[in-house]
């Protein structure tokens, strides 16, 4: 930043001007994105998923209650491990204000893991989050969508991953997001987006885009080595 220009205002807002043309065009697109994101076909779900919950055992088609749309994070927690990812914690960290506002728009959300559920609540609890968090062990739910890896596919070095064929080395956990839909007791499928496609739902890294240094990564040895668990900050 030692090396940034510095300018009279009017020099400021003509350049600030130039670029709020490519923001909004920017924004269009977004848009038009979005419009097709909502036009995108559905996929009926046929497998009887049934996951283990506060109240008792719940299929897919419970964690939508009385709502006809439903949002579940694929919140990486590996059945043997201490704790969640710190990463996924740290787009969890702005979902409770967000849920109540979703609720309104008929929208009900979920986050699922392969960890036991005495796990996942009290790594919710130590964390402060009250939104649904359900496990999915012993189910093939995130097999079926693409964030979990297989033995099968271990040993071939070889899982399928936001589209694309990838070697998962000694990661068996990823993160994603998908979609349903519910006609109903019906169930579809209706999107699913991973790896950078979270990226907007992370309202932190929204801010980071707008300061000077932005996230500010390049010198790290990996995008979001900086990132810690929210009581693991110094």
């Amino acid at each position: 930043m030692n090396d940034q220009r510095v300018v009279s205002r009017d020099e400021w807002l003509a350049e600030r001007r130039e670029l709020l043309a490519e923001e909004k065009e920017l924004d269009r697109r977004r848009d038009a994105l979005s419009s097709r994101r909502c036009a995108l076909p559905w996929v009926r779900v046929e497998r009887a998923y049934r996951f283990e919950a506060e109240g008792g055992e719940l299929s897919l088609r419970d964690l939508f209650g009385d709502r006809e749309q439903l949002v579940v994070q694929h919140f990486m927690f590996g059945p043997d491990w201490q704790e969640g990812c710190k990463h996924c914690s740290f787009w969890a960290d702005g979902f409770d204000p967000m849920v109540v506002h979703l609720h309104h728009r008929g929208v009900a959300f979920a986050a699922v893991s392969r960890a036991p559920l005495a796990s996942l609540l009290a790594y919710r609890d130590r964390m402060g989050w009250s939104f649904p968090w359900v496990s999915s062990l012993g189910t093939t739910f995130n097999y079926d969508y693409g964030v979990s890896v297989s033995d099968d596919d271990m040993e071939a070095g070889a899982t399928s991953y936001n589209y694309r064929e990838i070697d998962p080395g000694e990661l068996r956990e990823r993160p994603g997001m998908s979609v349903f839909v519910r006609r109903g007791d019906d169930v579809f499928h209706t999107y699913s987006t991973y790896a950078r496609g979270l990226d907007r739902l992370n309202a932190a890294y929204q801010v980071l885009d707008m300061v000077p240094r932005g996230r500010d990564e390049n010198d790290l040895p990996y995008p979001m080595a900086w990132v810690r668990r929210r009581d693991e900050y110094e």
